[in-house]
């Protein structure tokens, strides 16, 4: 065997007749579950606001007077 047969022989061997989808189907799993984590952080801090809102009218009534009442739109 010379050097050429050796170089054909290990390339023909190295060579990967798969299914590539399936080789990198692992990274749209993890995307599609970090993205779904994602989600779940941003819906937890869904009506936060009214979580508070009996501190958020006590602090309304107690600061009432600070208010300026302007008429119109800013005239």
């Amino acid at each position: 065997m010379n050097l050429a047969t050796i170089v054909a022989l290990a390339a023909e061997e190295s060579e990967h007749h798969g299914n590539v989808a399936l080789e990198t189907v692992q990274y749209g799993i993890i995307a599609i579950v970090v993205f779904a984590l994602l989600a779940f952080v941003t819906m937890s801090y869904r009506n936060v606001a009214n979580r508070h809102a009996n501190k958020a009218e006590a602090y309304a009534r107690a600061h009432a007077n600070d208010v300026v009442q302007h008429a119109g739109h800013g005239h």
